[in-house]
């Protein structure tokens, strides 16, 4: 088994590995926290619901590459931990975004197709980049395992909020934006709980595993 690869209830990862971990960690930070900037002065200039939860994921996923930033080289324990609080994250995350939902469906806002779409897609291809390289340490670790499920719910995301701002601009549904918000919300949501449970079962997996004898 080599040294990326699972060993019982933890990861063993030598100084390569390491160091490969931290370079796309810092890549997908600096990607998400310009890309947050950037979508949420665009949610807030076309009045969009998607395009806000869409940033605001983006912001808690900068969050939690700066905590695997902090768990590369660490114990299975600490890392665990870092993605519970990933998984923590997420989970408010998500019900932020269904409140802002709820808010702009009372209010009664216009949301601007075109920055919709166009942001989206600039999004999107920032996304399915980090999740590329993601993809390729997911399995050294829980922590990079849930910097990996961040990425997806994003993608995901992205790709409904294009699909309401082409309803928005081209026809007069404004709730297409409102459902797309809730759906990604309500997305967010889930993967957070998904996060925590996997982050629980590694725990439990840790706790059960005797330690090795002295001298073993």
């Amino acid at each position: 088994m080599s040294s990326s690869e699972s060993s019982g209830c933890g990861w063993h990862v030598d100084a390569a590995d390491s160091e490969a971990q931290r370079r796309v960690l810092r890549i997908a930070l600096a990607l998400n926290t310009i890309m947050f900037g950037v979508g949420m002065a665009a949610g807030l200039v076309g009045r969009s619901s998607g395009l806000v939860a869409d940033s605001l994921d983006m912001l808690a996923d900068a969050t939690a590459y700066a905590i695997a930033l902090l768990a590369v080289s660490r114990g299975v324990r600490f890392k665990t931990s870092a993605a519970r609080a990933s998984g923590v994250l997420l989970t408010l995350l998500g019900f932020g975004v269904l409140a802002d939902v709820a808010r702009r469906g009372w209010l009664g806002t216009e949301p601007e197709g075109g920055i919709m779409v166009a942001v989206a897609l600039v999004s999107l291809a920032v996304n399915a980049t980090v999740l590329r390289m993601l993809g390729r340490v997911r399995g050294q670790g829980v922590h990079l395992n849930a910097t990996w499920i961040f990425t997806r719910v994003d993608v995901v995301a992205n790709l409904g909020v294009i699909v309401s701002g082409l309803i928005v601009l081209l026809t007069p549904f404004r709730y297409a934006d409102l459902i797309v918000g809730a759906a990604i919300g309500l997305y967010v949501v889930k993967e957070g709980i998904e996060i925590l449970r996997s982050a629980s079962e590694v725990k439990n997996d840790t706790e059960r595993t005797p330690s090795p004898l002295p001298g073993s």
